[in-house]
């Protein structure tokens, strides 16, 4: 929603969801409403999302805050976010609609800041490249606009 005068910038907009564990972020948006596995998903070496199925395919991951639907995987996600936070090859937050408890914990290991449960569908109250700010203690985004 555009301001009254001509060029006004957007207005910031805040959703709210469950408060959740990691600092503050700041940072662009990739989104997809699909599912995530860090396993499975990912080619953690050269930082792209690598499933050919999957809706992100080819693109980078790294340094972007991931909005996604759900998390799926096992325990082997704790580990590899924490490798790929070390070889800061990682996502700088996950945004999940629904997260599971092993997501949950491996964003914790890893130092990632991670959110779900939100008051609306996530993945369609965010766009691709738009400027998230993320406070998970606060259990709020706010959507500033295109990047």
């Amino acid at each position: 929603m555009r301001g009254g005068r001509k060029g006004a910038p957007l207005s910031e907009r805040i959703i709210r969801g469950h408060p959740a564990s990691g600092t503050p972020i700041t940072g662009s948006a990739l989104v997809a409403q699909d599912n995530f596995s860090a396993r499975y998903d990912l080619d953690r070496i050269k930082g792209v999302f690598s499933r050919p199925s999957h809706i992100l395919h080819g693109q980078s991951y790294v340094g972007r805050i991931l909005v996604l639907e759900a998390a799926k995987g096992g325990v082997a996600t704790a580990w590899m976010l924490r490798e790929m936070a070390a070889r800061e090859m990682a996502p700088l937050a996950l945004l999940f609609n629904f997260a599971n408890p092993i997501m949950a914990q491996g964003a914790a290991f890893a130092g990632i800041p991670v959110m779900d449960r939100f008051e609306e569908d996530i993945t369609r109250a965010v766009r691709s490249g738009e400027r998230l700010t993320v406070e998970p203690g606060n259990g709020i985004v706010r959507i500033h606009g295109p990047a």
